[in-house]
């Protein structure tokens, strides 16, 4: 599909993420507006508008979002567009939500947040509520950018150290030390650390009636976690996804290579469906509530496959 005249801006198109996202959507036949903290900071509302001139729609890959996300989409609104991030900390996508908006914004369209939110759906079908939801994530390590370093060290400060999980409808901040235990994914048994928790307690809770929804990580990655470092082999993953109700269980996974990079066709796929009239909702909204989530991931299944597990 090639989409003569639709420019599509792009907030922080210098960074790791922010190239692969460029790289897409000029796949796709998109103009991408690449711009920056040069040409447009988050305290600049007529600087964002500039920026924003001619665009049809914005991916905003820069954060901290707890700084970037919010004046952005006050920009998106005045200018009229959709607007894409893809935000993996909990906080900032908290606060998008709590703020709402009057055009269509979809937070967390990314490996952390958006993947595991379409799974969940998915496996959700014909189920109108849950008791639980788990979600697994078998990566192989994690070298962090110096962007999920700096946004992490935020969402940490936002929390005063505290951990966070989503239990009981709502999320809790405590101090208990996680468990260690061991996840069987598709490809086999692994250690993983439970409440290891990522953006999916708030984009998951955020449209689907289940009251507890559990990060894992595997440990090799969680212990990468701590230096960013200059990325080498980019990991592969295993996404297994759990949701259970009652004794009956249904089971999604997703598998695939560089975190990063994948985040880029889930954030275009976003765009292309909000300006072709494919989604649901006219305000905020996370991927699985926004789009048709089994349609989405046969979309992106070339670089995401994903399948129901019996």
């Amino acid at each position: 599909m090639v989409h003569m005249g639709h420019k599509i801006a792009v907030y922080g198109a210098s960074g790791t993420t922010g190239r692969f996202v460029v790289a897409e959507l000029a796949k796709r036949g998109f103009e991408p507006l690449p711009f920056g903290r040069a040409q447009a900071t988050p305290d600049s509302p007529a600087a964002l508008d500039r920026a924003l001139t001619g665009a049809s729609a914005v991916i905003n890959t820069a954060g901290p979002f707890a700084i970037t996300a919010l004046p952005l989409i006050s920009a998106a609104e005045r200018a009229g567009i959709p607007y894409v991030d893809v935000a993996a900390e909990i906080e900032a996508n908290a606060d998008t939500f709590a703020r709402g908006a009057t055009i269509p914004v979809v937070p967390a369209m990314a490996f952390f947040g958006g993947l595991a939110d379409l799974l969940v759906t998915a496996a959700m079908a014909g189920w109108t509520t849950a008791d639980s939801a788990h979600i697994a994530y078998g990566l192989s390590g994690w070298q962090p950018t110096a962007g999920t370093l700096t946004a992490g060290a935020v969402s940490r400060e936002r929390r005063a150290g505290h951990r966070v999980r989503f239990r009981d409808g709502s999320l809790q901040y405590h101090d208990d030390t996680p468990p260690t235990l061991e996840w069987e994914f598709p490809s086999g048994p692994r250690q993983v650390i439970g409440e290891f928790s990522m953006a999916d307690i708030v984009t998951v809770p955020s449209h689907l009636e289940i009251p507890s929804v559990t990060s894992y990580m595997t440990t090799t990655a969680a212990q990468g976690l701590h230096e960013a470092a200059e990325r080498q082999e980019p990991e592969t993953f295993e996404v297994d996804v759990r949701v259970r109700r009652g004794t009956e269980e249904r089971r999604m996974t997703a598998v695939g290579r560089d975190i990063y990079a994948v985040s880029a066709p889930l954030a275009v796929e976003a765009v292309e469906r909000l300006l072709t009239g494919r989604f649901k909702v006219n305000g905020v909204a996370s991927a699985g509530a926004m789009f048709d989530a089994a349609d989405f991931l046969d979309s992106v299944s070339g670089v995401i496959p994903a399948r129901r597990c019996p």
